[in-house]
């Protein structure tokens, strides 16, 4: 069952199983600030065996486009759309949250994001791109990377 992201009170609620939770909740959080804030939409996020197309298309880019295989285990997952733009998200068990931003308009953006939570190791999946930190008051120090989807799913 589908259920929303308060990012005032973190909750570690459908990730309990991560080794490192609190700083995943977090993380989470982090986005479902963002996308009140930006797009005044709620976040809400639903156990991955009830997103599996979602976690499908997302390692579906993953794989053709960089024939990338995440080794962890997806906890949850949420797919929608706000001002033209398809977005999805996949939260690991190991930490990692992958996002995908894919503007319908065939001119617009078209990327994949990773971040890692605080604590966790990157993984040997990832190994090959550079990771930015960031600052987060929910998250603690978020590292990100992305790169740019070249072909239409």
């Amino acid at each position: 069952m589908p259920h929303t992201v308060d990012f005032k009170t973190v909750s570690t609620v459908g990730l309990e199983t991560s080794p490192v939770a609190s700083a995943l909740a977090g993380l989470r959080a982090n986005e479902a600030r963002y996308f009140k804030n930006k797009y005044d939409h709620v976040f809400t996020v639903e156990p991955a065996e009830d997103a599996e197309s979602t976690i499908k298309w997302v390692s579906r880019i993953l794989e053709d486009e960089r024939g990338i295989v995440i080794a962890s285990r997806p906890l949850e997952a949420t797919a929608f759309e706000v001002a033209g733009i398809r977005f999805a998200y996949v939260f690991y068990e190991d930490g990692l949250s992958i996002n995908v931003m894919y503007s319908v308009d065939e001119s617009g953006k078209r990327a994949v994001g990773f971040k890692l939570s605080e604590e966790m190791e990157i993984p040997a999946e990832l190994s090959s791109f550079k990771f930015a930190r960031q600052k987060s008051k929910l998250a603690g120090t978020i590292r990100g990377s992305y790169f740019v989807i070249k072909s239409q799913y």
